[in-house]
């Protein structure tokens, strides 16, 4: 990761507008996918609240990869590069999201992650892997 994410702590600003922030979703470079790889879905949770802890709670977008590795690039509201939502976040009423919610949890140390898939032809999962976001 990049953009000031170390895994630990969400950087300042990265998180929701209900909370003062514009948060993106964290750049990534992935390295070393599968062959077949078409897409890597980058899954979004909060592991500390359970309605949004698995399957993308907090948004999966689909990033396009060409050869054996990829760059994820930081968005808000535009997707760069063929990057496009393919779960919006399962929040709502005022933490309702068309696509990524970043970190909302107000600042009380909850947990975030994202599992990275790597997607083939038919939407079958060649491998995947679990990146620690951090706490906010």
């Amino acid at each position: 990761m990049s953009g000031g994410w170390n895994g630990r702590t969400v950087p300042s600003g990265q998180h929701c507008t209900l909370f003062g922030g514009n948060g993106k979703t964290p750049p990534m470079k992935v390295s070393g996918l599968p062959k077949g790889t078409e897409w890597i879905h980058a899954e979004f949770n909060e592991r500390s609240y359970k309605p949004l802890s698995r399957n993308g709670g907090h948004g999966v977008i689909g990033y396009p990869v060409k050869g054996n590795a990829a760059n994820l690039p930081a968005n808000s509201t535009s997707l760069p590069g063929g990057a496009k939502v393919i779960k919006a976040a399962r929040a709502s009423g005022k933490y309702a999201s068309r696509g990524y919610l970043p970190p909302c949890s107000g600042g009380r140390g909850n947990q975030y992650f994202a599992d990275l898939k790597a997607v083939g032809k038919g939407g079958k999962v060649l491998g995947q892997a679990r990146v620690e976001l951090g706490r906010y």
